[in-house]
């Protein structure tokens, strides 16, 4: 059975130090490491969410260069773990992608390093998933994270991963922890 899992990695908007809302770069650390943590669990696909056309062309020249380009060769997982990767201008593009693609409704399910009101568990978040035929869309936010508009756009939101008493994960690892949280083996 497919996977109805997919992540997308949000560029805009979001928040900047200042509380400005702003599209933030896109980092090749960030497209190479969660594409390959995105495969690892099993994800359906990984969206990049910019509007900006100079990063679509960044992202674009980065996944020909691991799908078709010299890196396809050098490297197949690579070229496995890029295939998942997708381009997408708005969160609503990328929802309405899905939607069609699976016939349903996609669900989007916000996260953030921030408490959020009615937030949910990993654990009911988990269960949710469990007993849903939907597609879902866990969205992350880069720079200072999704404003508060995205978040409330969604379906569901994540409480945050605490840590202790630093709360300032680099995205690439708060999408591993997350998706180790919601489709790993063990529960928590």
């Amino acid at each position: 059975m497919p996977s109805k899992i997919y992540i997308g990695l949000v560029h805009y908007p979001i928040y900047d130090k200042r509380h400005a809302v702003v599209a933030s770069a896109v980092t090749n650390f960030d497209l190479h490491d969660i594409a390959r943590t995105a495969r690892t669990f099993g994800v359906n696909g990984f969206y990049m969410i910019t509007p900006l056309e100079s990063q679509i062309q960044l992202i674009q020249r980065i996944l020909h260069h691991w799908t078709d380009g010299k890196g396809s060769i050098y490297n197949a997982t690579r070229k496995e773990s890029f295939s998942l990767v997708r381009i997408a201008k708005t969160i609503e593009e990328a929802s309405e992608e899905i939607s069609i693609s699976c016939e349903r409704q996609t669900l989007r399910v916000a996260t953030g390093a921030k408490s959020h009101p009615g937030s949910l568990s990993f654990g009911e978040m988990r269960r949710i998933i469990e007993g849903s035929e939907a597609p879902f869309l866990i969205l992350f936010g880069t720079g200072w994270g999704l404003t508060h508009e995205v978040k409330e756009s969604c379906d569901y939101i994540l409480t945050p991963i605490e840590g202790r008493g630093y709360n300032h994960l680099p995205v690439r690892a708060a999408v591993a922890i997350i998706l180790d949280r919601l489709l790993g083996d063990r529960v928590f």
